[in-house]
């Protein structure tokens, strides 16, 4: 006896055949109401990214965690071009991610700078509204969105986040040629503001030759621990070429490598990266050099991190004078 044959499931809606990022009134113009959207949204063709603004799931699900970022503050531009003047900056956290800064440990809301406070249901649940005064000086456009300017966007970060956090987006951004003396100029004209001894000291001790958030910290928790520092970006010629060492004690030719950029900025290093890169280790090696090696997890035990790496200063004391 043949089974009966059952319905064919109800064919999903379609979805507009251009376009990735849409509004909900464009989709109600291309024919999908509401129920059709929160249909496509259950089945995972499409994604909710705040209210009022959904993007292809399958552009979603291939982005990377800080290409979703800045997905995010382009859905709060594309949601809100019809319902704002265009009266507030994309600033803070918001503005270093468009600027292409790294930032770590922290969240995905939208901050934006205002001339005045809104009333506490205007801006949505996931933006942050901020009233420090600007001028026209401190915007630049990014992507075509009004954006804080680097230098203004690192000052307001080092107002509003801690230390560590505000050291490795001040780093990045002197690397990326922001002006120090205009950013110590911006400290100077809000003393005794909350946050600003943070953004003085971060002044003092930021280092514009640091290439990923890991080496930040690192660099961080060497001083705060009270090691001897090693030189940063230290370069040394072997029988396999040039190699830059992220930190090296030159006369006990110890380096100090971090390895965690994969994880957290994706940085991908092919399999060829890594056979010129280990090759370059094993010649300096040859050579006497010492390898220590971090990974992420190892910054955050800083008992053991002291220990490893002075026990690896005493077995190489500097050489003595003659």
């Amino acid at each position: 006896m043949t089974k009966p044959q059952l319905p064919a499931p109800p064919a999903l809606p379609e979805l507009p055949a251009t376009g990735s990022l849409w509004r909900t009134g464009q989709l109600h113009s291309a024919g999908l109401n509401s129920r059709a959207i929160a249909v496509l949204v259950r089945h995972h063709e499409l994604v909710r990214l705040r209210y009022g603004c959904c993007i292809r799931a399958t552009l979603w699900e291939r982005q990377k965690p800080s290409v979703r970022s800045k997905q995010l503050i382009l859905a709060h531009a594309h949601g809100t071009r019809t319902t704002s003047d265009g009266a507030f900056v994309y600033s803070h956290i918001s503005a270093a991610r468009l600027h292409g800064l790294f930032v770590w440990n922290a969240d995905n809301a939208i901050h934006v700078l205002l001339r005045t406070r809104p009333s506490s249901g205007r801006l949505g649940k996931d933006v942050r509204g901020h009233t420090r005064a600007f001028t026209e000086a401190d915007v630049v456009a990014i992507r075509r969105l009004r954006v804080t300017s680097l230098e203004r966007t690192v000052v307001d970060c080092a107002l509003m986040l801690d230390y560590r956090r505000s050291l490795i987006i001040m780093d990045n951004a002197l690397g990326q040629g922001a002006n120090p003396a205009l950013m110590r100029a911006m400290a100077d004209g809000i003393p005794g503001r909350r946050g600003v001894k943070n953004l003085r000291r971060v002044l003092e001790n930021a280092d514009p030759r640091s290439e990923s958030a890991g080496e930040t910290l690192t660099r961080e928790l060497l001083q705060r621990l009270k090691i001897p520092m090693p030189e940063i970006q230290f370069e040394v010629t072997s029988r396999a070429g040039r190699h830059r060492m992220d930190f090296a004690w030159k006369a006990r030719k110890i380096a100090l490598e971090f390895d965690g950029k994969t994880k957290y900025f994706d940085y991908a290093p092919t399999d060829e990266v890594l056979y010129q890169e280990r090759q370059r280790e094993n010649a300096l090696t040859e050579e006497g050099w010492m390898f220590l090696r971090l990974k992420w997890q190892d910054l955050f035990n800083e008992g053991e991190f002291k220990d490893r790496i002075l026990a690896a200063l005493r077995r190489r004391p500097e050489p003595r004078a003659c």
